[in-house]
């Protein structure tokens, strides 16, 4: 099992987001046995942008990454200060308030999980396949 861990506070959204992707993908590509192939890969890396941006957007600016190899599954854990879980929601079609997000996550993994965190704030989990 392999594991990375990020802790950040975000001054600027995009600047957060794209320091994940660019840590997933490291994390990614340092994998040997078995490998992460290049959907996948992308599937995990849009995963962690999604919880990255709920955490930044709903979580005050400050977060934490991590990710774990298991054989057959990529964990991705994003933990933030907000107790809020994140929730479905009619995506906005028009106004481009998003809503996109939780549905294209629990959509692209085995399993997600929520969990509160001791002191406030929670962790959010996803499970990838490899």
């Amino acid at each position: 099992m392999t594991t990375t861990r990020a802790r950040r506070t975000a001054p600027r959204p995009p600047v957060a987001v794209a320091e994940a992707r660019r840590a997933a993908r490291g994390f990614l590509e340092s994998l040997a046995q078995p490998a992460v192939g290049q959907d996948q890969a992308d599937t995990v890396v849009l995963v962690v942008s999604e919880l990255v941006t709920n955490a930044v957007r709903h979580g005050g600016g400050a977060y934490a990454l991590r990710l774990t190899a298991h054989p057959h599954c990529v964990e991705v854990a994003v933990e933030d200060p907000s107790p809020r879980p994140p929730r479905m929601r009619v995506p906005d079609l028009l106004g481009g308030t998003g809503g996109f997000g939780w549905h294209m996550v629990n959509d692209l993994s085995l399993a997600t999980a929520v969990t509160p965190g001791p002191g406030g704030g929670k962790t959010v989990r996803a499970l990838l396949p490899r």
